[in-house]
């Protein structure tokens, strides 16, 4: 813990300092717009943006990742606490942070626990088709307030200033960073100044409320901002303890997981070690923070983070100066604030959340493999029609339930020898020899409960197609365990060919298979012999010298 601090050195801290103020600068409007998702007041997006990521710099292990509001689990916060009290109540409040609080005890006890390798249990395109699903939802939700009414009537001036919104965060987006390098400025200076559009547009639509009118036409603003910083407390309501856990858990999943893809992704180009069950004790502490200070549940965040990294982020005493800003705006007068019309913050929820809308996995995944191509869009519909709980559960019953059909239907492949070599290959691929009386067999996964009847039915089947086998062999080359169940089906699949005058042979099996098949009865009661290679058993099966 904070070994980070205790080698931190001098020229460091001009990047940390950069990317401090350009993150709570980006983080203004965006916690706000996040809490809004969530059902809260703009302000406890604020709120969720100061201690949390400071406990997460205090336990984490990565160097540059933003911890705060993020879409997805604002739009699961939301989904969690609305059957439950009214969005924005008092109620809801003290539900939110309870929500948060339960969250980070459930990642701390995997990070004691160290349960880090959860962070496989979700597919890259089920990952992508959840992530779809809710910035849909979002976007959606975000119609009302980006018209000023709900369809089809709509608040022309309200309109007018949305889509206006919509188009300069579209336009900044697409050539900002080139105008600003136009301008003199570096690369990296203009990517992370164009990043900033949304607080400018902010800016512009405060500006225009107090000077132009807005509010007097009917535009909406987001109100009262109350100052100063957030009291200490923990407020929980305990008939809720129990309805909130299923929620939390699967918050507390999609919190892991999210935020180790950001950090994952960043480490990767800084050449950096992620340590998962750290990544938990900091995602766990952060959430527990954000509960204390009246937030909601918090997580990492992929544009947030990379934005914090081109900005010049070395360490987390980056994200700890973040979170010192925006207590200072807290501190100082928030009347500003109350003038932020609704229709520019629904406006940079749209363009913020679009860029979760990810078709490049669906257009990949359906041409390498329509399984997972169908489970990302299974992902996604689940999400639409049955909301978001559901859809992360479908999303793990597809990833689980797709590797269990998968290693319940290994590959077999029928080897034949490369013409004056010893390599073996798979006949259906190369013009490779066979013997009339040797049929060889390679299995490519490991044996056990959910495969060994497949196998074993292949096995025949090859059997049948070669009725004047005498030998079979089966190569092990690629299979690293064989549980008890597929033990017993080697042996009385061993007894049944000795029956029939076929000999069972292992070649190639891999010396932890081989421990834990010297301590069963296989190699003793074995119909034919153990051989080190293919081309040793290929030799003495065919009456050859090797």
């Amino acid at each position: 813990m904070l070994l980070w601090l205790r080698q931190y050195r001098r020229p460091l801290l001009a990047g940390d300092i950069t990317a401090g103020i350009v993150v709570a600068m980006m983080m203004v409007p965006q916690g706000m717009a996040y809490a809004l998702v969530a059902g809260l007041p703009p302000v406890v997006g604020i709120y969720a943006s100061i201690l949390p990521p400071v406990l997460y710099a205090l336990f984490g292990s990565s160097m540059t990742q933003s911890v705060g509001p993020m879409a997805i689990v604002s739009l699961m916060t939301a989904a969690a606490l609305a059957p439950l009290a009214d969005p924005g109540s008092s109620l809801y409040i003290v539900l939110a942070a309870q929500l948060a609080f339960i969250s980070g005890l459930v990642l701390l006890l995997c990070g004691v626990l160290r349960l880090g390798f959860m962070a496989s249990f979700l597919s890259r395109p089920v990952i992508s088709g959840f992530s779809n699903g809710a910035a849909i939802l979002i976007i959606w939700g975000q119609i009302t307030p980006l018209l000023g009414a709900t369809l089809p009537h709509w608040h022309t001036p309200s309109l007018v200033l949305g889509l206006s919104g919509l188009l300069f965060l579209w336009l900044a987006k697409r050539y900002l960073s080139r105008l600003l390098q136009r301008c003199g400025l570096n690369q990296v200076a203009a990517d992370v100044g164009a990043r900033l559009a949304p607080m400018a547009l902010v800016l512009a639509g405060i500006a225009l409320v107090a000077y132009g009118g807005l509010e007097a036409m009917g535009v909406q603003t987001t109100g009262h901002v109350p100052s100063g910083l957030p009291g200490l407390n923990l407020a929980t309501s305990g008939a809720h303890w129990r309805t909130l856990l299923s929620p939390a858990l699967l918050i507390a999943f999609i919190i892991f997981l999210m935020s180790m893809s950001a950090a994952q992704t960043l480490a990767q180009k800084r050449g950096e070690k992620l340590h998962t069950n750290r990544e938990l004790l900091g995602l766990g502490a952060a959430n527990v923070a954000s509960a204390l200070s009246g937030g909601f549940p918090v997580t990492g965040s992929i544009s947030r983070s990379a934005v914090n990294f081109q900005a010049g982020a070395n360490t987390p005493l980056a994200s700890i100066i973040t979170a010192g800003l925006l207590a200072l705006a807290l501190v100082a007068p928030t009347g500003w604030l109350a003038l932020l019309p609704l229709p520019v913050l629904a406006a940079t929820i749209i363009f913020a959340v679009s860029s979760l809308l990810d078709w490049d996995t669906l257009k990949l995944s359906w041409r390498y493999d329509r399984s997972d191509a169908l489970a990302l869009l299974a992902t996604t519909a689940g999400v639409l029609v049955l909301g978001v709980e559901a859809g992360v559960v479908i999303g793990v019953l597809l990833s689980m339930g797709t590797l269990i059909w998968r290693a319940s239907r290994p590959h077999i492949a029928v080897l034949g020898r490369i013409p004056n070599s010893e390599h073996f290959r798979n006949v259906e691929r190369y013009e490779a020899q066979t013997l009339p009386d040797v049929l060889l067999l390679r299995i490519d996964a490991g044996l056990f409960f959910g495969n060994v009847e497949a196998v074993t039915e292949r096995v025949e089947d090859e059997l049948r197609g070669h009725p004047t086998a005498r030998h079979l062999v089966l190569v092990l080359s690629a299979v690293n365990q064989i549980d008890s169940t597929a033990l017993l089906g080697l042996i009385e699949l061993n007894s049944t060919l000795s029956k029939r005058g076929i000999s069972l042979n292992l070649a190639e099996v891999k010396g932890p298979v081989m421990d834990r098949l010297r301590q069963s009865s296989l190699l003793h009661d074995l119909s034919g012999k153990l051989y080190l290679s293919t081309a040793l058993a290929m030799d003495d099966l065919s009456g050859e010298k090797a």
